[in-house]
């Protein structure tokens, strides 16, 4: 899923190389958060939060077998200025 993810955000974002993604599992639930460059989180999140939507239906979508759900967070990167 963490490779989906970043594909998926660098694809988006003018700073790819600052994209990354921690996974956090829980006994609940699985936690990916998407870290980005503070210029990038416009282009991730979208209008009215539509780009973000559509990012957490398709990793939703590719972890519809999983016994837990899956949750992603979106970011801005500190320090890296």
């Amino acid at each position: 899923m963490q490779e989906l993810l970043t594909f998926m955000a660098q694809s988006l974002v003018d700073h790819p190389d600052q994209v990354s993604v921690h996974e956090t599992e829980g006994p609940e639930a699985v936690i990916l958060a998407l870290n980005v460059a503070e210029e990038d989180v416009g282009k991730v999140i979208g209008k009215q939060g539509r780009i973000a939507k559509a990012i957490r239906a398709v990793v939703k979508a590719a972890t519809a077998k999983n016994s837990k759900p899956v949750f992603v967070e979106i970011q801005k990167s500190a320090g890296l200025d």
